[in-house]
């Protein structure tokens, strides 16, 4: 898989932006193939950085209801690289 494939698009929520400043930790929405390997090679070959730790998760779809029938969103996962004290990524 393609490194810029892997990363699908950074994540910006109040808690991501906490752990940001508090944690040095970034969130991403990344590809749901990709292992933590692959992760941590795309992050520091976009952005230049040196990555730590990756922490995966999978988020399941959200039941949704249309006119006479259940549905689902899609599932997706999330990851959050935490960085070097030394590194920092502008997203803005």
């Amino acid at each position: 898989m393609d490194n810029t494939n892997v990363i699908i698009k950074p994540l910006v929520t109040e808690k991501s932006t906490h752990q940001q400043t508090s944690l040095n930790a970034y969130a991403f929405h990344v590809h749901q193939k990709a292992n933590k390997r692959q992760i941590k090679q795309a992050v520091e070959q976009i952005y230049s950085v040196k990555v730590l730790e990756v922490r995966t998760m999978n988020r399941k779809g959200k039941p949704r209801r249309t006119r006479y029938k259940e549905t689902k969103t899609s599932g997706w996962k999330r990851a959050v690289v935490v960085l070097d004290e030394n590194s920092r990524i502008d997203l803005f």
